[in-house]
């Protein structure tokens, strides 16, 4: 029996219930809805819950209402994503209940589960059952009941992780599109295994690190991998080399094992893959010439590739340092009036900065920023008030979050997409005031059709379209409109969605992963099909999305 918690009871909880979600965020984020590369539920709640933790950890105390402030306050700061957010809203309420407790007894217990709820509902604009939101009020509620008839404490956890289980299990009964993927909540299971660590933690039971580490670096990047490569002289093998050979009657007897051992003296990094028709090789080498005339002793080749990696990795260097010393600039630079947009690729970067903006934080999909990181922009400017335009609908209740905390008077523009971004910085006037520029800036958003291209990470089915893995996806604002494995198939289908006869301009920003021969087809589907609507073409450089769209 547990009748009583205290601050190390509560630390002891905290840490277990960061353990088991961090044990299970590639679980948590393989349930978002949508199959794009960046559902990251999981991934932001654990960064979230850890922030929380570490706090914890570096401020131990026994009294349980301290401890909530410091829990409270890394979360919040370390908050990202909406369900990051949340999450610090639900324990932000929870832990205000008990802030003047040195420990607190079974109903004083229940009482903090009822604040966290409500404070998180406060926090969202429009709250939406069968989420996360949903989860923490059932198993708020069932506390509420249980309290009636026990003084254990054990119990009421034991009581509040079996209804969020139950909750959690009926969330596709209340938002049809989790019904038609066929999967439960992604932030309502994550605060279900919080609440689960709880409850080991109050049962005495410690929970194993089986988590990889997260590395926020490899979110960004996608070069060869360089990882303890300081030099580019240190570089052994320096030609990436591949090539696909066609056997052919006459030519050498193919022998695997054979053929791997002999395509060993030529370098590393060695892979062959081969079939009864053709063999594919990939290996790191010094003389890709030798690699290719060594392919030909056993047919044709019908692929050859080799890449300078020390050409690459000075490239990369060079990247690095000049995003340092940009990133340092931005950190040093103080204005009156600091815009901040979020965006990845060097080229939105640029483009955003080439329209006034002061300040851009490097992150969107897949890597959302925290409020910590924000916060800190705004702080560094020094400036008197601050413009946050999020450019992605995970990142604005994070952004909302910084303008609650800093001192500086703040807004935000809720720019849910990169061409909203731009959209809004074309209307943003420095004469005018910030109230002025939020509200005309806000409403030129009505202005722009925003799209955009990615890939399947899985099979599903969604609003009637059945999606393959790998397959491309076009999206109309947040809808999937299209899914095809022919790319061309995917981006007629996106752009004929989008326009229409009062559209006039069609600006497309191009990814690290599109190709030339696409963009001209585009180009050619525009000039064939809609020769009255103006093409421009801006290079965005960003990871995932082969092609962001904007249509005026």
């Amino acid at each position: 029996m547990v009748t009583k918690i205290n601050g190390d009871l509560f630390a002891e909880m905290i840490i277990q219930g960061a353990q088991n979600l961090s044990n299970h965020a590639d679980m948590v984020d393989a349930l978002n809805v949508y199959p794009v590369p960046d559902g990251d539920t999981g991934t932001n709640m654990n960064l979230s819950m850890t922030s929380g933790k570490e706090e914890v950890q570096n401020n131990p105390t026994h009294h349980i209402g301290e401890l909530g402030k410091t829990f409270s306050k890394g979360l919040l700061m370390g908050a990202r994503g909406n369900s990051g957010v949340i999450l610090s809203q639900i324990f932000r309420g929870f832990s205000k209940a008990l802030e003047n407790e040195t420990e607190i007894d079974a109903k004083q217990f229940v009482k903090s589960f009822e604040a966290g709820v409500n404070t998180a509902y406060k926090a969202v604009m429009k709250p939406v059952e069968g989420t996360i939101l949903t989860v923490a009020k059932d198993a708020a509620k069932a506390a509420t009941e249980k309290v009636q008839d026990t003084v254990d404490c054990l119990e009421i956890m034991e009581h509040v992780y079996q209804a969020a289980q139950v909750s959690l299990e009926n969330t596709p009964n209340l938002l049809p599109v989790l019904k038609e993927v066929g999967v439960v909540d992604s932030g309502g299971k994550g605060l279900t295994l919080v609440y689960e660590g709880f409850l080991k933690a109050m049962k005495g039971e410690k929970i194993e690190n089986k988590a990889p580490s997260i590395d926020k670096e490899a979110f960004f990047n996608d070069e060869h991998d360089f990882h303890g490569v300081i030099n580019t002289e240190d570089i052994v093998y320096g030609y990436c080399t591949e090539m696909m050979v066609r056997f052919r009657p006459g030519k050498a007897k193919f022998d695997e094992t054979q053929f791997r051992d002999d395509m060993s003296q030529f370098g590393d990094s060695l892979l062959v893959i081969s079939d009864d028709e053709i063999v594919k090789v990939h290996v790191h080498t010094e003389t890709p010439g030798e690699v290719f005339t060594f392919g030909q002793k056993y047919g044709e080749l019908i692929k050859v590739k080799a890449e300078n990696m020390r050409e690459q990795h000075r490239e990369v260097l060079r990247k690095e340092a000049q995003k340092a010393k940009e990133t340092e600039e931005d950190a040093n630079a103080t204005v009156e009036t600091a815009i901040i947009t979020i965006s990845m690729g060097d080229g939105i970067t640029k483009l955003f900065k080439s329209m006034g903006a002061t300040h851009v934080i490097s992150g969107g999909q897949t890597m959302n920023p925290s409020t910590e990181d924000i916060v800190k922009v705004i702080e560094q400017s020094g400036c008197k008030r601050a413009i946050i335009l999020p450019n992605n609908k995970n990142i604005q209740m994070a952004s909302q979050q910084a303008t609650e905390i800093v001192e500086v008077e703040a807004v935000v523009v809720p720019t849910r997409t990169i061409p909203q971004g731009i959209t809004a910085m074309f209307n943003y006037d420095s004469s005018a005031d910030l109230k002025h520029n939020q509200e005309a800036m806000t409403t030129a958003l009505e202005e722009v059709k925003s799209g955009s291209i990615t890939y399947a990470v899985r099979d599903t089915k969604i609003d009637g379209i059945n999606i393959e893995k790998d397959a491309f996806m076009g999206l109309v604002e947040d809808k999937i409109v299209v899914s095809d494995k022919d790319v061309n198939v995917t981006l007629q289908k996106t752009l004929e969605t989008m326009l229409d006869d009062d559209s006039e301009i069609l600006t497309i920003i191009v990814g690290e992963e599109a190709t030339d021969a696409q963009t001209e087809w585009i180009e050619t589907f525009m000039e064939t099909n809609y020769e009255d609507v103006e093409v421009e073409i801006q290079q965005g450089e960003q990871p995932i999305y082969p092609y962001f769209f904007s249509v005026e």
